[in-house]
């Protein structure tokens, strides 16, 4: 009988979480389509690369730390972040290029749609612990885009330009979206700005149909070739191309002269589907490409900013790859064994009452109520008359917007619940839709302050329910909205979950 060493050997895995097969950028190499930039928070990418993935800031002190993978061809060392971040918040500021080009992704400034939040217009980075995923059991980390979020490179290497060939695939979380445009990932302008039809060749996933959409609803995957996200050579619909949503999907699309394709398909098992392959859309511009070769994460080529979305790993190739060689990739990623792992990480009921107490002050007895549509913290007691005990409860419901996660339900209002609005908290009724839903969740972890639980938004993971001045919002440490003052974040974002005061 093999010994378990020589069993993990042959499957290409060894129990640290590296990976001695090829990896999808040698995999690339081998089939004469090199990789001209590596992308991945979870994994390296080539078998030998031990250099880093990702940079963290830290919030509380502006210090930086890189994590690297476990081992050559790994999944990412998780416990570098989950140590560095302990008790406080980190923001994913550099994505490294594991290719020899350099073409490392830093947060995108502003363009010429949309300027971002952040000092100077920067879009703003992603929470660090917003995407927490398994590969084969080990822990790792995504990249959860919110709107107005975004990573860019305008000074990219080695990327195609005007028509020349390219490859691109992207990993991502297909039950992450939105209608706005663009969740991108790929070949864009140098200058964040719309410089025609024909200028950029990128991923796009979402359920925008604005401009083209597949079959169904949505969401799909598409091309973003400026001004028109393409599903085939109609401008306005590929019936070919179909709703897809696995959790993890693979992405792909590719274009040489006058010819490009999407492909796609589970990123956790099976093979890739071909929903398009054939001429450049039939519209001007677009035959010959134009392409620039700046490479943009999470939005548009002219910092259109508005969609959100989830990356795990992608890389963009030097020439047109044959689907060969993206079939022996598609089968690397499935190999990797991405699985889901817990948004929440303290537990709470389901149907249980609850009542949420600042520790700010312990002898304040102040909790968290309604007042009419907004949400405050008042002072509250056993002796409170009902009606205020009912505003302070709250029953716990499974999360509308992700089921790890849970909506908070006003025991005074019925079919009414805690959302952020402008991130400042309501008490509004449940009007069925899907930004209401992901408004209204909320995920639990230990209390930054060391006591109890943060309650942070499903949505925007790096913004935590706090009480500012009496009124609560949704929060971020030291972010650019006034209510998100790093001074005394830490006990203001942490609560104590009792039973329900009513």
């Amino acid at each position: 009988m093999p010994s378990q060493s020589n069993i993990l050997f042959a499957l290409g895995i060894i129990a640290t979480g590296s990976r001695v097969a090829a990896g999808p950028c040698d995999i690339y190499a081998a089939g004469g389509t090199a990789c001209v930039a590596a992308h991945s928070t979870t994994r390296a990418l080539y078998s030998a690369y031990t250099g880093p993935l990702y940079q963290l800031t830290r919030k509380s002190d502006n210090t930086k730390k890189d994590v690297k993978p476990l081992a050559a061809g790994g999944v990412a060392n998780a416990t570098i972040q989950d140590d560095f971040c302990k008790s406080t918040t980190c923001l994913i500021t550099t994505i490294y290029d594991q290719s020899s080009k350099g073409n490392h992704l830093t947060q995108a400034p502003a363009g010429g749609a949309a300027k971002g939040p952040e000092a100077g217009g920067y879009d703003s980075a992603a929470p660090a612990t917003g995407a927490p995923v398994t590969l084969d059991g080990v822990k790792a980390y995504g990249v959860f885009i919110a709107p107005k979020s975004g990573y860019r490179n305008n000074n990219a290497k080695g990327i195609a330009v005007k028509d020349g060939p390219e490859g691109m695939y992207a990993v991502l979380d297909g039950t992450h979206y939105n209608g706005a445009c663009c969740f991108d990932y790929g070949n864009a302008e140098t200058n964040s700005q719309d410089t025609g039809n024909g200028h950029m060749e990128a991923i796009y996933f979402g359920s925008c149909s604005f401009w083209g959409s597949g079959a169904g609803k949505g969401p799909w995957i598409m091309a973003d070739l400026e001004n028109g996200l393409f599903s085939g050579v109609n401008t306005k619909q590929n019936t070919g191309n179909p709703t897809i949503s696995s959790r993890f999907l693979t992405t792909i699309v590719k274009g040489k002269p006058n010819v490009w394709a999407i492909r796609g398909g589970n990123a956790a098992s099976g093979t890739l589907s071909t929903f398009y392959d054939g001429k450049r859309p039939n519209a001007n511009g677009y035959n010959p490409m134009s392409k620039e070769g700046a490479i943009i994460l999470g939005i548009g080529g002219d910092n259109s900013n508005g969609a959100q979305g989830t990356f795990y790993e992608g890389v963009m190739t030097s020439g047109y790859p044959s689907d060969d060689t993206e079939n022996k990739v598609q089968a690397d990623i499935v190999a990797a064994k991405y699985a889901t792992t817990k948004l929440s990480t303290i537990a709470l009921t389901v149907g249980s009452s609850i009542s949420l107490q600042d520790t700010t002050d312990a002898l304040s007895k102040r909790y968290i109520s309604s007042a009419g549509s907004t949400v405050k913290v008042q002072a509250v007691s056993s002796s409170s008359n009902t009606s205020l005990q009912q505003e302070a409860s709250w029953i716990v419901r499974t999360g509308l917007g992700h089921g790890d996660c849970f909506s908070f339900e006003s025991k005074s209002e019925r079919g009414s619940y805690i959302r952020h609005y402008n991130f400042e908290l309501q008490v509004q009724p449940n009007d069925g839709s899907k930004q209401f839903a992901e408004d209204a969740t909320f995920c639990t972890e230990a209390g930054l302050n060391g006591q109890g639980t943060s309650i942070r938004s499903w949505n925007y993971p790096d913004r935590y329910l706090r009480h500012y001045n009496n009124t609560t919002y949704a929060a971020s440490n030291g972010g650019y909205m006034h209510f998100d003052d790093a001074a005394m974040f830490n006990n203001e974002v942490s609560w104590e979950i009792s039973a329900a005061l009513a």
